[in-house]
């Protein structure tokens, strides 16, 4: 089967036109998540503008096409700020907790309807869509996976796991609590959610020499401070 790439946005000229275009992916977006894909019209959005839905077609030439662009336009606002923000993070602990909260807040703070458009529309449409999606999200995850990998190459991260098999149980499992929302209505606390999902996955992504070590720090500090206070007691007595 040929995929064909999904058709390029017609050319528009002008301020004006610009700002018309501007105006109609903000409105659109509203709409896609309210109503989700299948019962968005492209009358109801023209009809928010108060413009003619020919207007509509005069710039985007579908529903679909406009749909895409909206979620293109969503990922590209997010792969931005990751790009930027991710290799400024002081570790890649931190570089993972600060992806997960961006991910989490981006698509929960949106609300449940854009959050499962993004989500469903990429398993269902048609492969051009389909296609588009894939693209956008490799770009997506690719700062936090560029750290994952330089930090695998360093000893940080432990390497006998797939790399795909760690992006995996990152990605998946906050799918996993977007579709919670999405199918229950209760939204998460982000910031609690994001630092227990960062925890539970640094602690199978921790090389177990690296994990050990640590705990015997630790052991090694509580037994200091319990000789401390033992040594004050015998003090005062």
């Amino acid at each position: 089967m040929v995929i064909t790439e999904p058709r390029a946005r017609r050319a528009v000229k002008g301020h004006r036109s610009e700002q018309r275009v501007e105006s109609l992916l903000a409105v659109a977006r509203e709409v896609f998540s309210e109503r989700g894909y299948a019962r968005t019209t492209t009358l109801e959005i023209a009809q928010r503008l108060s413009i003619s839905e020919a207007t509509v077609f005069s710039y985007f030439g579908s529903k679909r096409e406009l749909c895409m662009e909206v979620i293109r336009r969503w990922y590209d606002e997010i792969s931005t700020e990751l790009e930027r923000e991710v290799p400024l993070r002081s570790n890649v602990r931190h570089a993972l907790e600060f992806a997960i909260r961006k991910h989490l807040s981006q698509l929960i703070e949106e609300g449940a309807g854009l959050c499962a458009l993004v989500l469903s529309e990429g398993r269902i449409a048609d492969a051009a869509f389909m296609q588009l999606i894939a693209q956008l999200k490799r770009r997506y995850i690719a700062p936090l996976m560029r750290t994952i990998e330089s930090a695998r190459a360093t000893g940080e991260v432990r390497s006998d796991i797939p790399l795909h098999l760690q992006r995996d149980m990152i990605y998946g499992s906050m799918e996993h609590v977007l579709w919670g929302y999405i199918n229950s209505g209760r939204k998460p606390d982000i910031q609690s959610t994001a630092a227990q999902l960062s925890d539970l996955l640094w602690t199978a992504f921790a090389p177990p020499q690296r994990s050990l070590d640590a705990l015997m720090r630790f052991r090694t500090e509580v037994v200091g401070a319990v000789k401390v206070l033992e040594s004050e007691s015998q003090a005062v007595h």
